[in-house]
């Protein structure tokens, strides 16, 4: 069975390929061929031992879909016009287009919104009889404003592994900024300064290089990690003691890892996740105090939620794939 899987891959963000890195392992665990649509399908392929195809060449696309048996729809943050309307039309268009086609579509871990009013009708009418599985209670509970019923799954990097045998240094604090979130970036630079102070060794880690090095470089951190390799990320995130994320998954590789974090929610989407896992959130216009006493207590999430939510990605994995 091929699976073409429609999301934000070969863009270098970190997060997404840490989402494509976890789809194509745990398809292949299921028998199948994963496809990946892509804006960089010779990288991908390479990096994920998979099939991929370009997502905005449109025989390609068309040709992807046509000789696959099942539409995945994410994972990610796809089904929202807070970026721009044209994220939207084109993640609609994939889905209109592989049901036009006669191919099973799953809406697949996504967290879904926000949307304009335009935007909820448009989405309403695109999911109609589509399985849609989600990655956060807050995404549920925007299906059913929109009048569909949905499923909780989980982001699938959550089934990620670190490399065996890191060490951990409890005393390390990763501080992951987001470039566009300057508000946040602002009150980051105070964390990191007065964590030093406080004997703590702070590692910026930039998820997305051509957007947040500027920003991991402004926080007078010990040392600066910019990469777009997820296991890099994850395998930094699992030696460290504490995690600090703006971006989504900075958080979530670290409940992956079994590292504290907290959130820092510039989006829904980050707060649906610490809210789930019972983890600490800070809005972009954070408390400084109060994150450096969390950061330095480790203050801890729901262990039990982490394991569950980890256990329902895995599950939506056959829910995908089962008729």
């Amino acid at each position: 069975m091929r699976v073409a899987v429609s999301g934000y891959y070969g863009f270098g963000n970190t997060g997404d390929e840490a989402i494509a890195l976890a789809i194509t392992r745990e398809l292949k665990k299921q028998g199948a061929t994963p496809l990946l649509l892509s804006n960089t399908p010779e990288e991908t392929a390479r990096a994920y031992g998979c099939e991929s195809a370009a997502r905005m060449r449109p025989g390609a696309l068309l040709g992807a879909l046509a000789r696959s048996q099942v539409v995945l729809s994410g994972g990610g943050g796809l089904l929202q016009d807070r970026t721009s309307a044209r994220t939207l039309t084109y993640y609609l268009g994939v889905i209109r287009a592989a049901r036009l086609l006669g191919k099973r579509v799953v809406v697949f871990n996504q967290s879904v919104g926000p949307l304009s009013e335009e935007g909820g009708r448009r989405v309403a009418a695109a999911l109609k009889g589509v399985r849609v599985i989600v990655r956060d209670r807050g995404s549920l509970d925007t299906l059913r404003g929109l009048g569909i019923e949905g499923e909780l799954g989980g982001d699938p990097a959550l089934l990620l592994s670190p490399t065996p045998n890191l060490t951990r240094d409890p005393d390390r604090v990763i501080v992951a900024p987001r470039g566009d979130v300057t508000d946040a970036t602002e009150g980051l630079r105070t964390v990191t300064e007065r964590l030093r102070e406080r004997g703590r060794r702070v590692t910026a880690l930039s998820f997305m290089p051509d957007h947040d090095d500027e920003a991991a470089h402004s926080l007078g951190a010990d040392d600066v990690l910019s990469t777009r390799d997820p296991q890099v990320a994850l395998d930094a995130i699992a030696g460290a003691g504490f995690v600090v994320g703006v971006r989504l998954h900075a958080v979530i590789l670290a409940a992956a890892a079994g590292v504290p974090f907290l959130g820092v929610a510039y989006d829904p989407k980050v707060a649906g996740f610490c809210a789930d896992a019972g983890a600490p959130a800070q809005p972009t216009t954070l408390d400084p105090e109060t994150v450096c006493l969390q950061a330095c207590s480790r203050s801890a999430p729901d262990w039990t939620a982490v394991t569950e939510m980890k256990a329902r990605a895995e599950r939506s994995f056959t829910r995908a794939l089962e008729r």
